[in-house]
């Protein structure tokens, strides 16, 4: 049977045809490789210089590459690009002989090569993989969502291990402990099969046979067997069956298929990980019961398994035999289910000899089973290690530990028996595809029998299995999958490819340039036509549809070919290289989403695109819609069909696919589109419908008059006169002449085809999709398209409410006088009617009209997946406007109802209650969540802008009302919806440009080179000057503070020579002046580390500038250098060594702690010269404290150590301290105890380590235990603080330094944890510190370290008493800081400053400042910011009897020594101050400011007074060190001016007591009043006081080298106590740094209640857990609000980041900057309100409005008038009004609607509305505002800035209404009565018929005759009638005079 029409029927041309060769051949051609090397060593050299040598040498190459050939090998995929974005290449992955080539690329983008490998051995395999990293090892606890992290791999298989090469850049090499066979990527990881070495045979009988499956879920981890589940019970056993091959493994859903040699039969199992119940499983099974005999005894072979396979079964098992006997004899014919299950396998005949007590749950060392040794595992984190695992190692060979699975897999389905398998009958290919419906098919070929097998499977209703059905099978040779399309290309046995949908066939593909297979080859075969013979499903019976495959309802015959010529013309052969004589398609492969590669018979490639299933988004949209509604089996057959038509060879052009579908879906519907005048006119190409191509006569060349008719009566003749285009130009409507044929006879349908019976069901999905399609308002033209199609379907269904509805939807449309084509009665009985059909038109207009009216709504039907519009509309407005919560939570809203193919009847019974307004909830809630949810659901800002305005209304109500009020931890979308660019710039990031400075690069253009270069080296040019100049905008205080910190530049040396002086006297003295200044040199890069923390990027390619230290001077008027070097005066040793070290930290503390450092930078950094080693020191110090030392390789860190440099060693220990904070760690506590002797064990050796570098490492361990209460590090510190001298010199001099550290450090171990010392009862701390501080005999010592102090010092004698003078300060401050905050009375009691005269004289003043402060911080709560509360400090004998600080003369007075009450009174008051400062640190209060201010001036009157002398000038400097440095505290970061005063006139003073501690501390107050440039302030956190204790201790050093009694590095630590806190607004418009009013609310506390209180940012905010929230207020700015009592998380994240907080500028203001009194916005303000004004509003003044490009625009074009304006004044006047209107209201998106209303009204005005679409909307705009819910709104929120102008809606409503009834008046009435009364109108008035129709609401004639009103006599009556049609009151005063037959009408 030769069916040779039908083929040609069938034929569907395929896309662009291109050669095809892998990228990757040419590109190893080119590689250098290991084989090109060789052949050139193999040439002798003559010949390479020789002329032909290259051609030699490529010729030599050729040849290789021929035998390289048959190794070669390819797969393709489809390209992933990282961004997740939809992108259309392939990926190609090449191996040949030892290289793998990685490509991308396609036919729109260049081919390139992405990656090539090449590795020693031959590649035997590559792939990708995607390997997951479960995320419980990172530290990040809280990633809620991630759970693990996708690796991209690549993986290359060689003979002895794999390579792993992840994107990422990591490489990994497993070694493989076996001969792989083949390598499968899984959903997990790999999975390997290993080559069964032993030819098929099984195993010597005492053996188990060997796993053959393995799987690797990370590079890293181990090889596991793979476990199978056994049929029907619980176990699991290892998958050890030779006979098993993979040939298919899928990851989604992650199935393997196998194939078993013995049975020929195809299994396909289900691949997951194993239960942790499992695991547990087999390693029961598989623990060692043998005992050493029986080991002795086994085989050689059964050994050298044992150390391969870790012992996985028994040895000497009573089963072991008849198991292995059992599998050789099992029968071939056995019942597929059973025969290779492996049930009845070794595993378990051996379960009953086994006890399941010796259970192990785990191994720690499991170790890779590999022949050669063992290599431990480095990862092993799922199993924990089990005591009970020791428990039966007593009788285990070492070696043997069981192996844990990893993957399991779990029988789903296997192929039924046949009988005429052969045995080779091996699956070549398999693939999964999906038909054109979504049912999806597993497709194996075998190759042997040319049968393609397909499986249909589905997952099952709980998605928990996959469910196997129906088995068809195919003929063909080869297949591939086309995923693009959902369809499947089969070569069949006559070399034609056809293309299939699942099983059903679409028809033969045309490969243009290739010529069909002759006739003579397709005879050999049994044609398959039918296949579908052999369908073993018992189930369900073939459907009928499938058999009539080849009658002739195919569309589209190719007209025999004719144009063939056309395609592929003479120079298009010529160009093919496979054109000739006999090519045949002999495979298919590398199909990749639609395109795939035919191999042909002559060795080429060629690559196709097989055609997609539609291009324009209207046929889409349909297809969708009746895919959906349609059942399966009918869906495919009329997608085949359109399939067929559409691709024809020579197939239409884009814009004529609409018209073929028409065409196309009536054919099968059962219309004769022929007959019917406007389909056949459908087609304006003359492309016409291809059912009657070759009954048409090829058209003649002349003309002739039906031409022009034809002309005429096409549809783009009559959508060209509705146009507006053609109303504007006046043009004349042309008659067409009544077609001939038309009424000559009615139609009817053939009831025969495919789609009749389900027209209904279409028609409501078309109509549906109109609806839909109505939402977009870019889609104008397709609705047009579509109203057509509708309604000759509704006329021919005789459905009349719907004909009605699209009249008044396009009354131009839609004439009476169509064609109608009978459906018989009969057949309409045969018709399916849908159970979701309405009678009535679903109208989504009208669903929102009625919603906004508060009248009762139906559920509106939806198509899930298409009408996702219509779904979102209707959700929006049941939540915004009905107020009803539940519409966006759940799903299935009831708002909706969901449309599917077969449904049952919904129950749609109805609550009318649910449509009242809920008063519930409040509006602004509902606002926000209608925004979040429409963001969630992906809906942007553009898809709202193709809404239809009436529609968009609400939803833009809404989001202007968020957009006023928004909240500050909304994510990016909803940020961008509301229109808020500053939230959603907050959102994704919040970074002033790092480290810029925009004064540098101004200055340096007009500064002289000289003064730039030392400008450029203080060490200060890197701040960010931009907010400086904000935060200090009056005066040049930073330029001031710049200059008093700098350091590098000589100091000016003003001595007068005096004339008795000699020369050399003169010299010396300027030395020795500058000898003075230096000391206050020195001081200075504290504070200048104070100034410019944090404030700088580094590059990690340069090294960090240290600016130097500069101590010469410069000696007036000559200018002259004064050195100290020279020689003239004697200068301490290593005096700059400590400054230097300062100088270093400093410029250390510059980086920023986000900056990006590695540890390579940090040693690139190490200096070369020996004299800088100091400032490398400070700066690893400065590292530690930003938390960047972390970073330091330790191999670093232990290098540096051992150097033995004392300064490196202090900074590293103390940085890396820092580092670790509270941590505990384990690594640095080692590191600090080798430097603590106390810490070293007895017996250790005595190292020598120097005594800063002990004191350096004690608070150290007092960091890395911070707030730990470590019991041991405790007991150590408290027995440290009193550690006596020894008997050589050791712990002489400088004890107190290290006592003082120890205190510190064990106040930092149990900071603030007071009296609740858990388990520290027995040390009786608090005790112990009370004597080391007042006193008395040693205790006797308890610990490990009595033997060192047997014999006491031969230098010091202390006897056996307590010396107080070194331990007292160390141990008053650890009880300050173990019971700070505590306010414990009775500790505060110790501390208290004696009050009799005796005990004055036992203590040192200095330490009456320590007790003062230790007790005030004890009884924080106490602290008041007032003088009275500072002086109850001082006890009542001192304040009698001393002198009050402003005395003049002395009081005399016997007993009581004077000096002692003085020196006691200051440095009371002093600690108090201090305590004062440490309580309001960082507050800014303006009292406690006040308070020290007045102290610190009575402190320097008190100095040039008389009395100055008793009290002592140094007790004085101290005192008022002290109280400068408390003052800094308070006022931290704010730069106040007073005390900047004050530290500059401290700055001025050198000379006479001023040495280098005092200094010192002068600077670092100036630092702190600056700290990071006013971004940084303190906290007072319990960490940040100890912090500050250790920095700012009240007792300075005497000059620079000076460490007895604190350590200096100690001074750094300040950094642990700043944290940033400046809020820095930016303008989001033009990206820089602003003013902004914010408004601070303050929780209520026990001193205030809660207030509010107004800054001008940039600000440094209070402490945030003072803080309730912060909102950034109008009217200049949008408002914003940061909540802080939900959380402090979003505002400390703003803060770190650089404390930029986004702010926009409302329109038509200024900023603070431009208008500081904001008196120049006034010509706003008095525009807005509204008076006459509003039309003198110039277009040019917009500027000072908006920054948006397209109102400028529109203002320019339609805001300007220009001569001769004429009637158009009145136009331009209203724009600029509109504009003007929308600027200054905030809400310009609102400008198309104005306009558009302001059109439509003027269109209907000249009744020129061919559409009611814009009145439509207009009326939806009206009754938004007029809602109940819109009023409530605005009456609950008043003072809301208005939405739409309150003047235009009432006077556009008026204007509708005059025309309107203008229309009425003049004629209108007769057409509106000939309407209701169900007559024709004239033409003439349908178009405002309609509008009037819609405006008003009225119903159809339909339902005014069921309403019954004909008898009506009166108004009353009428009224009541139409209560229940719910017609407006105002449009049945204008329909009464025509329904109650009363002349006169009722309009005024």
């Amino acid at each position: 049977m030769s069916d040779h029409s039908d083929e040609a029927a069938t034929m569907i041309a395929a896309g662009d045809l291109q050669e095809f060769a892998p990228r990757g051949r040419e590109h190893c051609r080119r590689h250098p490789s290991a084989l090109t090397l060789q052949l050139r060593r193999l040439q002798p050299a003559s010949e390479l210089c020789s002329s032909d040598g290259a051609a030699g040498l490529v010729g030599s190459l050729r040849e290789v590459t021929i035998h390289e050939r048959q190794r070669e090998s390819w797969q393709l995929r489809k390209g992933a690009s990282d961004v997740g974005e939809e992108v259309d290449y392939d990926e190609e992955l090449y191996v040949a002989s030892n290289m793998v080539i990685w490509s991308k690329g396609s036919k729109t983008q260049a081919s390139t090569v992405y990656k090539a490998f090449t590795v020693d051995s031959p590649v035997l395999q590559a792939l990708w993989c995607d390997f997951t990293i479960p995320q419980e090892k990172s530290d990040k606890a809280d990633v809620s969502g991630s759970g693990e992290i996708i690796e991209k791999c690549i993986c290359i298989l060689q003979n002895s291990c794999i390579n792993v090469h992840s994107i990422e850049g990591k490489d990994y090499i497993a070694a493989l402990p076996f001969q792989v066979a083949n390598v499968w990527p899984t959903k997990y990881g790999l999975l390997f099969e290993r080559s069964s070495s032993s030819h098929e045979v099984p195993p010597s009988p005492p053996r188990e046979p060997l796993p053959t499956m393995f799987s690797m879920l990370h590079p890293l981890d181990e090889i596991t067997p793979l476990v199978s589940g056994v049929f029907g019970s619980a176990r699991v056993q290892y998958v050890a069956d030779y006979t098993m091959r993979i040939v298919f493994l899928n990851t989604e859903p992650s199935i393997v298929m196998t194939y078993d040699t013995v049975q020929s039969l195809h299994t396909v199992w289900a691949l997951r990980r194993v239960k942790p119940e499992e695991q547990n499983m087999v390693l029961k099974f598989s623990e060692q019961l043998g005992t050493p005999q029986h080991m002795a005894t086994s085989s050689s072979l059964t050994a050298h398994l044992r150390s391969f396979s870790k012992g996985d079964s028994p040895v000497g098992s009573p089963f072991q035999n008849y198991s292995s006997i059992h599998s050789q004899s099992r029968s071939v014919s056995s019942p597929s289910m059973q025969s290779r299950s492996p049930s009845i396998s070794n595993m378990a005949a051996l379960s009953r000899s086994h006890s399941p007590a010796l259970g192990v749950h785990s191994f720690s060392g499991v170790q890779r089973f590999n022949f050669s040794g063992s290599a431990q595992s480095p990862r092993r984190h799922s199993i924990t290690h089990s005591p009970n695992s020791t428990s039966s190692d007593s009788f285990l060979v070492p070696e043997t530990e069981p192996i844990v699975p990893e993957l399991c897999i779990d029988h789903l389905w296997t192929e039924t028996v046949t009988n005429m398998r052969e045995k080779n009958s091996q699956a070549s290919k398999v693939f999964i595809t999906t038909d054109l419906c979504g049912q999806k098919f597993l497709c194996f070929l075998v190759e042997s029998q040319l049968q393609l097998w397909c499986v249909k499977f589905q997952e099952s209703n709980d998605k928990s299995q996959l469910i196997f059905g129906s088995v068809t099978n195919i003929q063909a040779k080869d297949a591939a999958p086309v995923e693009g399309i959902d369809t499947l290309l089969v070569l069949d046995g006559s070399g034609n490819l056809v293309l299939y949908s699942g099983v059903v066939r679409v028809g033969k593909v045309f490969i243009p340039g290739l010529p069909a297979p002759s006739l003579t080859m397709s005879n050999q075969m049994p044609r398959p036509s039918t296949p579908l013979d052999s369908v073993s499903t018992p189930s369900k019976p073939l459907n009928k549809h499938l058999a009539p495959l080849e009658e002739g309802v195919l569309l589209s015959p190719v007209p025999e070919l004719r144009d063939s010529s056309k395609l592929h013309d003479s120079t298009y052969i010529e160009d093919c290289t496979f054109q000739q004589l006999g090519t045949f398609i002999h495979a298919l492969r590398d199909p990749v989403h639609n395109r795939v590669t035919l191999e042909l018979s002559n060795n080429t490639m060629v690559r196709i695109a097989i055609p997609e299933i539609a291009t324009s988004e209207l046929v889409k949209r349909c297809l969708q819609g009746v895919k959906a509604i349609l059942p399966k089996e009918i869906a495919v057959q009329m997608l085949v069909k359109w399939y067929n038509a559409y691709n024809a060879p020579g197939g239409p052009s884009y814009h004529s696919e609409w018209n073929l579908f028409v065409t196309c879906l009536m054919n099968m519907m059962g219309y004769n589109t022929e007959r019917l005048s406007w389909t056949r006119n459908l087609d304006f190409e003359g492309s016409l419908s291809p059912v009657i191509a070759p009954k048409k006569a090829r058209p003649s060349e002349t003309g002739s008059d039906e031409d022009w008719e034809y002309l005429l009566s096409s549809d783009y003749h009559k959508n060209f006169e509705s146009h507006p285009v053609a109303k504007a130009l006046r043009l004349d409507p042309l008659e067409a002449l009544a077609s001939k044929d038309d009424f000559s006879q009615s139609l009817s349908l053939d009831s025969s085809t495919l789609l009749f019976t389900h027209i209904p069901a279409i028609f409501f999905v078309l109509h549906l999709i109109y609806e839909e399609l109505k939402l977009n308002s870019l889609m104008g033209e397709g609705i047009r398209s579509l109203v057509v199609l509708l309604v000759q379907l509704a006329r021919d269904l005789k459905l009349d409410a719907y004909i009605d509805y699209y009249y008044r939807d396009y009354p131009a449309l839609v004439k009476a006088s169509r064609q109608t084509c009978v459906i018989d009665q009969v057949q309409t009985g045969f018709m399916h009617q849908p159970a979701f059909f309405s009678p009535e038109p679903p109208s989504i207009f009208q669903w929102l009209s009625s919603c906004l009216k508060g009248e009762g709504v139906q559920p509106y039907p939806y198509l899930p997946g298409i009408c996702e519009r219509s779904k979102l509309v209707v959700v929006s407005v049941a939540l915004y406007i009905l107020g009803d919560e539940s519409a966006v939570s759940n799903e299935a809203s009831h708002y909706l109802y969901k449309i599917t193919s077969g449904q049952r009847k919904q129950q749609m019974e109805q609550d009318d209650n649910r449509c009242s307004f809920r008063h519930s909830t409040s509006v602004s809630s509902l606002a926000e969540k209608l925004v979040i949810w429409m963001s969630d659901v992906g809906f942007t800002l553009r898809d709202l802008e193709s809404l239809p305005f009436g529609v968009a209304l609400p939803i833009r109500d809404a989001i202007y009302y968020c957009r006023e009020q928004p909240a500050s931890d909304w994510p990016e979308a909803v940020c961008l919806l509301i229109g808020r660019q500053d939230l959603s710039k907050q959102a994704c990031e919040g970074n002033l440009q790092k480290g810029k400075s925009s004064v540098g690069p101004v200055l340096s253009s007009d500064i002289p080179s000289g003064t730039e270069s030392e400008e450029d080296e203080d060490g200060m040019n890197d701040m960010n000057e931009e907010v400086m100049s904000l935060i200090w905008s009056e005066d040049l205080r930073v330029q001031e503070v710049r200059r008093l910190l700098q350091s590098a530049r000589p100091v000016r040396v003003n001595v007068v020579q005096m004339p008795e002086a000699s020369d050399h006297e003169y010299i010396e003295e300027k030395e020795n002046r500058l000898l003075q200044l230096c000391q206050r040199t020195m001081a200075l890069p504290v504070g200048r580390g104070m100034f410019t923390l944090f404030s700088y990027h580094p590059i990690p390619t340069e090294q960090l500038p240290i600016p130097k230290l500069n101590l010469t001077g410069r000696a007036p008027p000559r200018n002259t250098t004064v050195d100290l070097n020279s020689g003239n005066i004697d200068v301490p040793p290593n005096m700059a060594c400590w400054a230097s070290f300062h100088n270093g930290v400093a410029a250390g503390l510059k980086i920023a702690p986000a900056s990006q450092i590695d540890s390579a930078w940090i040693v690139y950094n190490k200096p070369k010269i020996a004299e800088l080693a100091n400032e490398y020191a400070g700066f690893l110090m400065a590292l530690g404290l930003n938390g960047h030392l972390t970073k330091l390789a330790t191999l670093n860190i232990h290098d540096y150590l051992t150097k033995g440099h004392e300064m490196t060693s202090i900074g590293l220990l103390l940085g890396v301290s820092a580092a670790k904070l509270g941590t505990m760690d384990v690594a640095i506590t080692r590191l600090l105890s080798i430097h603590i002797p106390a810490l070293l064990p007895p017996t250790s050796t005595e190292l020598d380590v120097p005594h800063n570098v002990q004191v350096a490492a004690v608070i150290g361990i007092g960091l890395v235990y911070q707030g730990t209460a470590h019991r041991h590090t405790a007991e150590v510190l408290l027995a440290e603080i009193g550690r006596p001298p020894g008997p050589e010199m050791e712990y002489c001099t400088d004890r107190e330094s290290y006592s003082l550290a120890s205190g510190l450090a064990l106040g930092m171990v149990c900071l603030g944890h007071g009296s609740n010392l858990i388990g520290m009862s027995d040390l009786n701390v608090p005790e112990q510190l009370y004597q080391y501080m007042v006193g008395g005999h040693r205790r006797f010592q308890a610990g490990m370290h009595r033997e060192k102090h047997k014999s006491p010092s031969y230098q010091i004698k202390e006897g056996d008493t307590i010396n107080v003078d070194v331990t007292c300060p160390g141990a008053t401050l650890a009880l300050a800081m173990i019971y700070l905050k505590t306010n414990n009375r009775s500790i505060a009691d110790w501390l208290q400053a004696p009050d009799t005269m005796y005990l004055l004289d036992f203590v040192k003043p200095e330490f009456l400042l320590l007790r003062t402060l230790a007790r005030c911080l004890i009884l924080w709560d106490d602290i008041l910011p007032n003088s009275k509360w500072v002086n109850s400090n001082v006890p009542q004998i001192i304040r009698e009897n001393s002198i009050s600080l402003q005395a003049t003369e002395l009081p005399s007075s016997e007993d009581l020594s004077l000096e002692t009450l003085a020196q006691a009174h200051v440095y009371i008051i002093a600690g108090a101050c201090l305590s004062l400062g440490f309580r309001f640190a960082g507050s800014e209060n303006l009292a406690a400011f006040k308070c020290l201010y007045k102290y610190a001036t009575d402190f320097l009157k008190c100095l040039s007074a008389p009395t100055a002398s008793i009290t002592g000038h140094y007790n004085l400097e101290t005192c008022l060190s002290v109280l400068l440095l408390a003052l800094a505290m308070v006022m931290a970061g704010s730069g106040n001016l007073k005390v900047l005063q004050l530290c500059r006139f401290m700055h001025k003073k050198t000379g006479g007591e001023m040495n280098y501690g005092f200094h010192l501390a002068h600077h670092m107050a100036l630092g702190l009043l600056f700290l990071g440039g006013g971004r940084y302030s303190l906290s007072t956190s319990n960490s940040s006081i100890a912090a500050l204790l250790c920095a700012l201790y009240p007792h300075f050093p005497v000059h620079s080298t000076d460490n007895r009694y604190h350590l200096q590095a100690l001074r750094h630590l300040y950094v642990l106590a700043a944290e940033p806190r400046l809020l820095t607004p930016v303008d989001v418009d033009s990206n820089t740094p602003c003013y902004a009013l914010i408004e601070v609310t303050y929780k209520g506390t026990q001193w205030y209640a809660e207030a509010t209180e107004e800054l001008m940012a940039p600000t440094l905010l209070p402490e945030l857990h003072l803080l309730k929230q912060i909102r950034v207020k109008g009217p200049r700015y949008w408002e914003l609000l940061i909540d802080l009592s939900k959380g402090t998380n979003h505002l400390k994240s703003i803060l770190s980041k650089g404390g930029v907080l986004y702010v926009k500028l409302r329109a038509g203001q200024l900023s603070y900057k431009e208008d500081p009194m904001g008196w120049r916005s006034l010509l706003a303000q008095t525009v807005t309100h509204r008076n006459s004004e509003a039309r003198a509003f110039k277009p040019e003044a917009i500027s000072a409005f908006t920054s948006d490009p397209a109102l400028f625009s529109f203002a320019d074009y339609f805001c300007k008038p220009t001569v001769n304006m004429g009637q158009k004044q009145e136009i331009l006047d209203l724009f600029s009004s509109i504009l003007y209107e929308c600027v200054t209201q905030e809400n310009p998106e609102m400008l198309p609607t104005y306009i558009a209303i302001d059109q439509a009204v003027r269109r209907l005005e000249r009744k020129e509305m061919s559409e009611t679409f814009e009145l439509w909307q207009i009326k939806l705009v009206l009754e938004f505002f007029s809602s109940r819910s819109h009023q409530e709104r605005m009456s609950r929120n008043p003072n809301r800035g208005l939405f739409m102008n309150s003047e235009f809606l009432p006077v556009m409503k008026c204007t509708i209404d005059n025309t309107l009834d203008q229309w009425l008046q003049a004629g209108g009435d007769v057409s509106l009565h000939s309407y209701l009364s169900g007559q024709p109108t004239e033409d003439s008035q349908l178009s405002m018929l309609a509008c009037f129709l819609i405006y008003h609401s009225v119903p159809t004639p339909g339902q005014l005759a069921a309403g019954g009103l004909e008898g009506s006599t009166n108004f009353s009556e009428l009224l009541l009638k139409f209560k229940q049609l719910n017609v407006p009151v105002r449009a049945l005063l204008r329909l009464a005079p025509l329904l109650l037959r009363n002349p006169q009408a009722m309009v005024l």
